[in-house]
């Protein structure tokens, strides 16, 4: 019964939707990891019954092969009587020759048990050989589906890590595009932008503060050629004009 419980579990284990059970799964990883687990448990179950039940098998082999070679040397045995009751009888030794030929009879007997018992044996060493077969069979495609489990999970691991850092890499880039008023890189940009404002207000006043000091220069040195000409007029003198034609 425990056998067929092992073979029973292989073959649903085997039928198993990993896709399907993965797509219902609320997390297809924790699932796979049990899983593994659940898969790696039962081979280590199957393993150990499938070794009990080739020991089972060779035994029955062992005791098959004993009874084909002990039918073989019975019958040796059996033909070797015969043949000495034949020559006890050919030289008129009648109870040595039947006593033979009982020894032969006896030979043939245990002949005809040993080839009984080898012949009974038969087929349950060719069940038992089918069933071990069967179960070496799902034992392999267990193994193969347990390594399809372990790809199948580093897999989701490589897949959830590459998200993971494209997501950093979206966050990073979208921190600094300079086209996002709101990223730091906008931010600090229009701070810049400010500031140089505030050098160009202070740079216009200081430039508006110098063309006033200049025309104030240039009102000071008219009034200079103002009081000039006056005196000259008080001198005497006619007022001539700066510049001559």
């Amino acid at each position: 019964m425990a056998k067929q419980s092992i073979f029973g579990r292989i073959s649903t284990l085997m039928k198993a939707n990993i896709n399907a059970m993965l797509d219902q799964a609320e997390d297809p990883q924790k699932m796979l990891d049990q899983l593994v687990r659940d898969y790696t448990n039962n081979i280590a179950d199957a393993e150990a019954a499938i070794a009990e039940t080739i020991g089972n098998l060779r035994l029955l082999e062992r005791d098959h092969q004993e009874d084909l070679q002990s039918a073989s040397e019975w019958g040796n045995k059996a033909l070797a009587a015969s043949r000495k009751a034949d020559e006890f009888r050919a030289s008129g030794d009648a109870v040595d020759a039947d006593k033979f030929d009982n020894l032969a009879k006896v030979a043939l007997q245990r002949q005809i048990a040993a080839e009984n018992s080898a012949k009974a044996a038969a087929p349950q060493i060719a069940s038992q050989t089918e069933v071990v077969n069967k179960l070496k069979d799902g034992l392999n495609g267990m193994k193969q589906k347990l390594e399809q489990l372990k790809a199948k999970s580093a897999e989701l691991v490589a897949r959830q890590k590459t998200a993971e850092a494209q997501t950093k890499v979206v966050d990073a880039v979208k921190s600094i595009d300079v086209l996002d008023p709101t990223s730091e890189l906008g931010r600090f940009e229009e701070k810049v932008r400010r500031q140089e404002a505030i050098a160009q207000g202070k740079t216009e006043l200081a430039a508006s503060s110098l063309d006033a000091q200049f025309e104030s220069l240039e009102d000071l040195g008219e009034l200079t050629e103002v009081e000039a000409r006056l005196a000259a007029l008080k001198s005497g003198g006619a007022a001539k004009p700066a510049i001559e034609g």
